[in-house]
């Protein structure tokens, strides 16, 4: 679902109220879906994550809460609210929550 249709077009919102946290899990919520690209936002329990993966398109990351740490091709960097991180095409990546931490992730497929 594409939250532009969804009521949140042409308004003026802070993103860490856009998403809650929730105990043990990882949440998303798909702000804009188009065949060109994503906006997602994320909130994350501490501790959770997602593995390590591939994706064919660079990824950019903003930690809008909280601190994370994300592992590029075997690096990790350790971030917090207010930094940004490009996560390359094809380089095996993943995420954990040191913290509770809410992340937008914006991918353009084009």
């Amino acid at each position: 679902m594409t939250e532009e249709k969804g009521g949140i077009a042409a308004q003026v919102l802070t993103m860490t109220d856009l998403i809650g946290y929730q105990d043990g899990s990882v949440v998303s919520r798909t702000l804009i879906d188009k065949k060109v690209g994503t906006i997602t936002l994320f909130a994350f329990d501490e501790g959770q994550g997602l593995s390590e993966h591939t994706a064919p398109f660079d990824a950019f990351v903003q930690v809008v809460d909280g601190e994370a740490e994300i592992t590029i091709s075997g690096t990790e960097y350790a971030l917090h609210a207010g930094q940004m991180i490009i996560m390359p095409a094809n380089h095996p990546h993943a995420v954990k929550a040191a913290k509770r931490f809410k992340m937008l992730l914006v991918m353009i497929r084009s």
